[in-house]
């Protein structure tokens, strides 16, 4: 079976929960096998009960990690304390930047660049409408080479949980730090991408 690292197509599924106070995701192959996991990481009992009672939470910092199957970080998110737009920043599972994922636009569909290390842009991820559920990853040049699409668990589950379902699909070709990125922006999407989209209410 393919490494996380390498895998073309997967889905990202939220342990549900009636009151979301840390965010945890699993992610599975097409079989429905767990082949890693997405933790928040660094929050403080107050922060949870901040969390809890007001919708602060979404301005502050997020931290996220991504795990392969064995328990092996392989990426590290830290979306920074933000007001209006927001940037992620992305560094491998030892501590080295890949770069960030930095929002272009608070109006319309929602638009984030890929930048490199060395400030290079590498790609984006677009938004195909304003309530942002399911997006378009492209190389530089603007050609397609992923997509993020929000699949829906059942409509009870929906309202009465706040889990959601992504499914990833990525381009073989994909390699170097824009498949980092793009493995990044699939992990980050409710918490850092997702979330900034609703705006400020």
């Amino acid at each position: 079976m393919p490494g996380l690292l390498t895998m073309n197509r997967f889905f990202v599924n939220q342990k549900a929960k009636l009151i979301e106070l840390t965010n945890e995701y699993a992610i599975l192959d097409e079989d429905g096998s767990v082949v890693g996991a997405i933790r928040q990481e660094g929050q403080s009992k107050a922060r949870k009960i901040l969390r809890a009672f007001t919708s602060v939470d979404q301005f502050l910092t997020h931290h996220l990690s991504v795990y392969d199957a064995a328990g092996t970080k392989i990426l590290a998110l830290t979306r920074p304390a933000k007001l209006v737009k927001s940037r992620v920043l992305v560094a491998d599972g030892a501590g080295a930047p890949v770069g960030s994922i930095e929002q272009q636009n608070v109006i319309g569909k929602i638009r984030f660049a890929f930048v490199g290390a060395q400030g290079e842009v590498l790609g984006a991820v677009n938004a195909e409408n304003w309530r942002a559920w399911n997006f378009s990853i492209a190389d530089a040049a603007g050609t397609e080479v992923g997509r993020i699409t929000k699949k829906w668990s059942g409509i009870g589950k929906e309202i009465f949980t706040t889990a959601d379902n992504y499914m990833v699909e990525l381009d073989a070709s994909l390699s170097g730090p824009l498949r980092l990125l793009a493995l990044a922006a699939a992990a980050g999407v409710d918490t850092a991408l997702k979330q900034d989209a609703r705006g400020l209410g």
